[in-house]
């Protein structure tokens, strides 16, 4: 039995505000119910490595969300990072910090990492998918234009793979595109299936 029918029976929740993680699952086939918006600290040990910053704050999400969980809900929570010269980009605070961010991924190559968590009342997974992302060298103005055009305050790196950049200064990706939009649907689907064997 396909995942989509196997589902059925659950109620899939999505905490998340992503316009992408909800476009990917719905296109996926996959039927959620959206949670409404929560606080939820997001931080993590200064002595975490890299690529375990966003597995350990899709679990903080999971954790944080203020609802008790019924027998057949499986919870989803999910965060991006963009990793370059091992430091960790978030979403940009304002335009010049957006500027700095891709002024530093332009001509290079860097890490975007996806950290997932699903939760029910019996168990929980993490896990999280890693893509590498290549940028030609852009120009200021280029840069710029994106950022007052797109204006990508709220993705990691300051850059959608989706958007007008992605189409223009992306030379080459290495792993799951749909990762670096916001969520790896692929690995999510298999999960998912997993989990509810």
């Amino acid at each position: 039995m396909i995942l989509h029918e196997k589902l059925k029976s659950y109620r899939l929740i999505l905490a998340s505000q992503s316009p992408r993680r909800r476009q990917l699952l719905s296109e996926a086939g996959l039927k959620y119910e959206l949670a409404p918006r929560f606080e939820c600290e997001e931080f993590y040990p200064a002595d975490i490595a890299a690529a375990d910053v966003a597995e350990f704050i899709s679990r903080l999400k999971s954790e944080a969300y203020p609802s008790a969980l019924c027998e057949k809900d499986i919870l989803l929570t999910a965060d991006t990072v963009v990793v370059a010269k091992d430091e960790i980009l978030g979403k940009p605070a304002n335009r010049d910090d957006a500027f700095a961010m891709l002024k530093m991924l332009s001509g290079c190559e860097h890490e975007v990492i996806t950290g997932v968590t699903l939760r029910s009342t019996k168990q929980t997974k993490s896990f999280s998918a890693h893509s590498k992302v290549r940028f030609r060298n852009l120009t200021d103005e280029e840069i710029y234009y994106y950022i007052d055009t797109y204006k990508p305050m709220d993705k990691a790196g300051s850059y959608g793979i989706q958007e007008w950049i992605g189409y223009v200064g992306i030379e080459g990706i290495e792993g799951s595109f749909f990762n670096v939009m916001g969520l790896p649907i692929q690995r999510v689907w298999c999960e998912l299936d997993k989990f509810i064997e």
